[in-house]
């Protein structure tokens, strides 16, 4: 199955278009994860690391058929993330939003309500990064929605949204102890960022959601490293998958890369927990 591309884009600028390959999806019950709220996710096809915006951190195993999908989760760890000083997190300080995992292990956290990024793991424990004024100045629910890193380990942080319909989004690169704008990224229509990640092929890849009312589009473009040579790899239509949020980008035995995303429930019952893969045929 094909998932369909808009024939039609912005003219000047717009994006050249791909095209990627629904793989399938798996419903993750809440009888079986008892947290919910998913906005993360780092795997490499087998293992994985979700997070969720209430400060959880969860290290699971997905368990996958013959033709390589997933037919279901097997948790190996579920714990609260913890602070020196704030002992187990609540309240405003608790909405943790995106998860980068560097190449020596080291896993990164962004938040959304108190703007930040900090490490949940390290030779001396979580270690919390300067906050520039820029981070001060965010929206309270608007804040720091994506996090990924390059292969050098530098931390690239996104807030979910830039300010206005017509203003780009700033990418912001924790990079030789200190935090820049090494570039934006264009906003496109009623789009928001909810993840990125760089994939095997050192290119940024970015999803965004658009929420219509009676359910959710989902986007994923492509960039270059340096935020230019922009692609629309997928973009669906209102309702095929629930509120994609998190997104990990690897390549399949097939040599594909593959995208590997999951939603946020809301913790609302009539909203669900979802892995959802795609792979992109170039």
């Amino acid at each position: 199955m094909k998932a369909m591309i808009l024939a039609a884009l912005l003219s000047g600028g717009a994006p050249s278009q791909q095209h990627a390959d629904y793989i399938g999806s798996h419903v993750w019950p809440e009888s079986e994860h008892e947290a919910g709220g998913f906005s993360a996710i780092e795997t490499d096809g087998t293992g994985f690391v979700a997070i969720s915006d209430r400060a959880r951190i969860v290290d699971g195993r997905f368990i996958r058929d013959a033709e390589g999908q997933i037919t279901g989760v097997e948790i190996l760890r579920s714990e609260p993330l913890r602070s020196g000083r704030e002992g187990i997190m609540t309240g405003h300080l608790a909405d943790s939003e995106g998860l980068a995992i560097g190449a020596d292990g080291r896993r990164w956290v962004s938040f959304e309500a108190r703007a930040r990024v900090r490490s949940e793991t390290g030779p001396d424990g979580p270690e919390v990064l300067p906050r520039p004024k820029a981070f001060r100045k965010m929206q309270l629910n608007s804040a720091l929605e994506a996090l990924a890193v390059d292969a050098s380990g530098a931390l690239y942080t996104i807030p979910e949204r830039s300010g206005r319909l017509d203003t780009p989004f700033p990418v912001y690169r924790w990079k030789n102890g200190r935090w820049t704008v090494p570039f934006t990224l264009p906003r496109r229509d009623s789009f928001l960022v909810t993840g990125a990640d760089f994939g095997p092929d050192g290119k940024l890849y970015i999803l965004e959601r658009d929420f219509v009312g009676i359910g959710f589009r989902s986007r994923v473009r492509r960039f270059e490293a340096d935020g230019t040579g922009e692609e629309l790899l997928l973009e669906t239509a209102v309702g095929v998958h629930d509120n994609l949020e998190g997104i990990s980008v690897w390549r399949d035995d097939l040599g594909r890369i593959r995208l590997t995303m999951v939603s946020d429930d809301n913790f609302r019952f009539f909203q669900t927990t979802e892995f959802v893969e795609y792979a992109l045929s170039e």
